[in-house]
């Protein structure tokens, strides 16, 4: 059984920065799609950032519209850890952050696609709550 705890989250001003980390434990998988995915109070799920992360390292990022230039998604393979770098944040970035994680046998594009479509993920963390007040 595959698990993810997120860590990270809390309470900025507007400009600040914030780290979150989410450690995947369980089966091992040598090829996946991890991403991060957010849900402010009365939306959807959106994503946020997806990496296509190999056992020998990542392949490629991916980045939703409004968090490009500011956040950077990553992965510590060796300890299969994904991380999200969150610069320059905004009070629109208020929302619960969760990441997840599936097997991907079908490489970067299909990745990619998976911003857009939270629904595919099989494994999900509990969330940790990011708030930015201006």
């Amino acid at each position: 059984q595959v698990q993810l705890v997120e860590s990270g989250g809390g309470s900025v001003q507007a400009g600040q920065s914030l780290r979150l980390s989410c450690v995947v434990s369980g089966d091992l998988y040598n090829r996946q799609c991890l991403g991060w995915f957010r849900q402010a109070p009365g939306k959807e799920r959106e994503g946020v950032a997806t990496i296509y992360a190999l056992d020998t390292g990542p392949v490629g990022s991916y980045y939703a519209d409004s968090v490009k230039g500011r956040f950077t998604i990553s992965h510590d393979s060796a300890n299969n850890t994904a991380f999200l770098e969150m610069n320059n944040l905004k009070p629109d970035d208020t929302a619960m952050y969760y990441c997840a994680t599936i097997r991907n046998p079908y490489g970067s594009t299909w990745c990619r696609s998976t911003l857009g479509r939270p629904t595919v993920f099989k494994y999900w963390g509990q969330g940790t709550q990011v708030t930015v007040s201006s």
